[in-house]
């Protein structure tokens, strides 16, 4: 008989317990091979059977070994609630329940000795979210009517590049009354208002980040939106630098500079420029911290396009050498401008803070008007790796943060001229459309969203503590694992359908919420159009209250 120690791991300890039902259970083993995180296992269980044969009470016993599916009870390997048992069960005979009473923070900083570290976006829910507190209030009717989504022609682009005031654009007017062009100006891309976030190939599977870039390029080539893709810190396959698909990627520069002697020695074979440049200081997520790739994940392929060993990948927070806002115009910007011969709009990617605005207004202020975009990550933000203090206690929401961005370039009158682009928690109800339009209304260019992607893939993982382990390299639906036999449950094709009709549906959506403000161009700072049943938040952003 086993003996139970009080300071034995067991499922109650633990944050997911394993529900089973021997009776529907045929034991085919489907779920037991389809637990990526090994947390139940087949076991025998000794069970004692009593009877009587005559008419009085005369009881006989018998023991029999029954087969049966148990939880494992270890820190190691515990159940994260992700449901693939669930999934693939034919009879309903089991599944996963959160536990109320679990103590896994404790323990596992108690036998571990090491900081929690998981994948996801913050896990401290309980409050609706700033966007939701909002409505497109004013509709246009008779003075400015409304537009007909089904038939009139958008405008749905947004700048990626430092965008000139009329009196400083390199232009004059010539002895013959036409212009002509008098200088350099700073290279922009007019893009789609949505950029597919930055998640490199390291932090998910190979056949993920392939099923994201043949959406793109669909997205491009066949539906006609001008879709962005960010490579994400880590590098590019040098196949794909050198093919003509490169005009829809965003190439990423973070603070470990992983996978850019690949990209630096596959220039004089590159036959597009890139669509741009970003250059990541902070991450909403985990803002303060560098990138964080464990070992588990870091197979051959990812060593190749790292240059680097089968080893923790860790990026320091800041990039090295850079220690103020000018040092980093001045050095990285030209730097990367110099390298693709000033044709490739550069931008900077922060983690939204106290000090957001400063280091906006400081851009802004910048004569040699470097700056192609400003990317603001807030504290929603998703992330494949950061530990779990930095991710649930760390940053600042997005909302007052692009807000007050916005206003600040209004007050000097340089709105527009760096484009603000959002991020950090939108699409999180599934809705992306309604949270881009909001955000553009308080003053953002456009916005770029990655965990929403990832759930368009299939990704189980929520915010109420629900599997997160994209860390562990174990992603039960493929996305976030470099293990063939994990990443092979994932199709790249369907992945990519996925996305191309997300996209083409919240297109539509995004008409929807412009034509009835009579808006046939992205709204940006449209906030008047806005309204809050919350007057905190009315006052807050500057919109108009109601009750």
């Amino acid at each position: 008989m086993e003996t139970m120690k009080i300071h034995d791991v067991t499922a109650n300890d633990l944050p997911w317990k394993v529900r089973y039902d021997a009776s529907r259970c045929t034991l085919c083993g489907s779920c037991t091979a389809a637990c990526s995180f090994r947390a139940i296992g087949p076991k025998v269980e000794r069970r004692r059977m009593t009877w009587s044969e005559s008419d009085f009470p005369e009881p006989k016993s018998r023991f029999s070994a029954v087969p049966v599916i148990r939880q494992v009870k270890s820190i190691r390997n515990y159940c994260r609630g992700c449901g693939i048992c669930e999934k693939v069960c034919p009879n309903d005979a089991i599944g996963p329940e959160r536990n109320q009473d679990s103590r896994h923070p404790i323990i596992t900083r108690c036998l571990g000795g090491d900081s929690v570290k998981r994948g996801g976006r913050k896990n401290l829910e309980g409050t609706t979210r700033t966007l939701d507190k909002m409505r497109v209030g004013r509709i246009s009717q008779m003075t400015d009517p409304s537009l007909d989504a089904q038939r009139h022609t958008f405008d749905m682009l947004a700048p990626f590049g430092r965008i000139l005031p009329p009196g400083k654009l390199p232009f004059q007017v010539g002895a013959n009354g036409r212009l002509e062009k008098v200088g350099q100006a700073p290279p922009v891309q007019w893009i789609y208002p949505v950029i597919i976030g930055d998640m490199s190939i390291g932090a998910l599977s190979w056949r993920m980040w392939e099923g994201v870039a043949m959406a793109t390029a669909y997205l491009n080539e066949q539906c006609g939106l001008p879709v962005r893709m960010c490579s994400g810190e880590g590098g590019v396959p040098v196949r794909l630098l050198k093919s003509r698909f490169l005009k829809y990627m965003i190439l990423q520069v973070a603070s470990g500079h992983f996978g850019w002697n690949r990209i630096v020695k596959a220039m004089p074979d590159m036959i597009e420029d890139p669509a741009g440049v970003l250059i990541k200081i902070g991450q909403g997520a985990k803002p303060g911290d560098g990138g964080l790739l464990q070992s588990q994940k870091v197979a051959s392929h990812i060593q190749a396009i790292r240059g680097v060993p089968k080893a923790d990948l860790l990026s320091p927070p800041n990039h090295q050498g850079l220690y103020s806002i000018e040092e980093s115009v001045q050095k990285m910007f030209l730097s990367f401008n110099a390298a693709f011969k000033f044709r490739v709009p550069v931008a900077i990617k922060v983690a939204a803070s106290a000090t957001s605005v400063s280091v906006f207004n400081n851009l802004v202020r910048d004569p040699y008007n470097i700056v192609g975009g400003f990317f603001l990550d807030g504290i929603d933000g998703g992330t494949g790796a950061a530990h779990e203090v930095s991710l649930d206690h760390t940053g600042h929401p997005i909302v007052s943060k692009l807000r007050d961005c916005y206003l600040a370039a209004t007050t000097q009158g340089r709105q527009g001229q760096i484009p603000l682009w959002a991020a950090g928690g939108l699409g999180k109800t599934g809705d992306l459309a309604a949270d881009a339009f909001k955000m553009m209304c308080l003053g953002a260019n456009g916005v770029f969203t990655g965990k929403l992607i990832l759930q368009m893939a299939g990704c189980v993982g929520n915010d109420m503590g629900r599997c997160n382990a994209c860390n562990t390299g174990l992603c039960p639906a493929g996305i976030t694992t470099q293990e063939p036999a994990l990443a092979h449950r994932l199709d790249p094709e369907k992945v990519a359908q996925n996305i191309v009709n997300y996209f083409l549906a919240m297109d539509q959506e995004f008409k929807k919420l412009m034509a009835p403000i009579g808006n046939s161009s992205l709204p940006v700072g449209r906030a008047d159009a806005l309204i809050s049943t919350d007057k905190a938040v009315a006052e807050r952003l500057q919109i108009q209250y109601v009750c």
